[in-house]
């Protein structure tokens, strides 16, 4: 079945009632029948559940979903995109290991990175997300894990999935892919070498702003050590966000075809005003890594990042200036959503950090909702208009 098709109509349980739509199923424990069936559900001799903190039905039809739709051989839950980060690094990382990273991922990842895992005797070093020469003589070195954003956040940088599988295989290295901007709907990493993918499902996973979750997805003896990780330590997917997840996965095609639409039709209209420097989107022409994109990703999604003129202060003063977009800490909603990266979500970073990542001081990033588009723009332009 296509993607559209097997996110509607994967479910993993039902109850004696039959039901159409998928029951909540909130309880903390899950009993049984006889002394032995449970010392069998312990001692993994039988599947079933146990407690939520392990697993819960809901949070299983989640994984299932990310799992068709990723292609992947096994999937996790999350309580947050960040568990989901941390755990894959904490489950497959020892002392002593190194992970090469782009520079342009996400701030919170930064932060793992730098001031956690290093805490512990594990190494990294970044990349620039286009020179295939620093990749290699970088992963060449030693690494355990490749880790990168593509689109990467907030400057939408392009990597070719393709290459860098094939640079993984070379030097067997594990290859980890945010596929957060993305989502499985417009590229599925897996395909092109990736071992595990990554999301944030609070993000487009969601759509509309209400629960946090996150998600792996990938090889099942990679996956398998990072749910027994998650497991012990407890970053659980709620079987409630799990439910409202698993719902929302349901018009994911649906709301990414609309997302992309806009965003591409903002990107245009940004690439023509007077007040732009610069507009990042990757299925531009203007972008550099245009023919990759095209390539690997179905749209170009549904985020745009631009770089108004007149810096910092310009920047803050235009999304004072914003009537209908939201300014929140989040993307992927069905409003739009404009922030500025260099304030918030890199705002920890040094300026030289936020300089390597490719975040200018005056870089806007756009979550393109799913309203009208004119009245996006028009929203855009009367603030431009009110900071002339």
């Amino acid at each position: 079945m296509h993607p559209e098709t097997l996110a509607i109509h994967t479910q993993t349980e039902r109850t004696r009632y039959n039901e159409h739509s998928v029951p909540l199923y909130l309880t903390s424990s899950f009993i049984y029948d006889d002394a032995e069936t449970m010392r069998a559900m312990f001692a993994d001799e039988k599947d079933g559940y146990i407690y939520s903190r392990f697993t819960n039905p809901n949070v299983t039809e989640f994984e299932e979903k990310i799992r068709l739709l990723e292609g992947a051989e096994a999937a996790a839950g999350f309580a947050s995109g960040m568990a989901a980060v941390f755990a894959v690094f904490a489950a497959l990382l020892n002392s002593g290991d190194r992970v090469v990273c782009c520079h342009s991922v996400f701030g919170a990842t930064h932060s793992v990175l730098e001031k956690h895992l290093s805490r512990w005797g594990i190494h990294f070093n970044y990349v620039d997300i286009g020179k295939t020469e620093e990749w290699e003589k970088s992963v060449s070195g030693g690494a355990k894990i490749i880790f990168v954003e593509t689109p990467s956040n907030p400057a939408l940088d392009i990597i070719d999935l393709d290459w860098l599988g094939k640079l993984s295989k070379k030097y067997s290295c594990i290859l980890v892919v945010d596929n957060c901007f993305a989502t499985p709907i417009l590229q599925q990493p897996i395909r092109f070498g990736a071992d595990i993918v990554i999301h944030s499902a609070t993000k487009y996973i969601d759509g509309q702003g209400r629960v946090l979750g996150g998600a792996a997805a990938g090889k099942k003896e990679l996956i398998s050590a990072v749910k027994l990780f998650a497991r012990h330590t407890g970053p659980s997917l709620s079987p409630f966000n799990a439910w409202i997840l698993s719902k929302s996965i349901e018009t994911l095609a649906l709301r990414m075809e609309r997302h992309s639409e806009n965003a591409v039709e903002i990107a245009r209209f940004l690439e023509k005003h007077n007040a732009v420097e610069r507009v990042m989107y990757p299925f531009l022409p203007s972008h550099p890594a245009y023919a990759i994109a095209k390539k690997q990703m179905s749209a170009g999604g549904g985020m745009v990042s631009f770089v108004i003129k007149g810096g910092l202060d310009r920047g803050k003063r235009f999304l004072d200036s914003l009537s209908m977009s939201s300014l929140t800490a989040n993307l992927g909603d069905t409003r739009t959503i404009v922030s500025h990266p260099a304030s918030t979500t890199h705002a920890k970073l040094t300026e030289e950090e936020r300089e390597r990542t490719g975040i200018a001081p005056g870089l806007i990033r756009i979550s393109a909702g799913i309203e009208h588009v004119s009245d996006i723009i028009a929203d855009l332009e009367q603030a431009f208009q009110k900071i002339r």
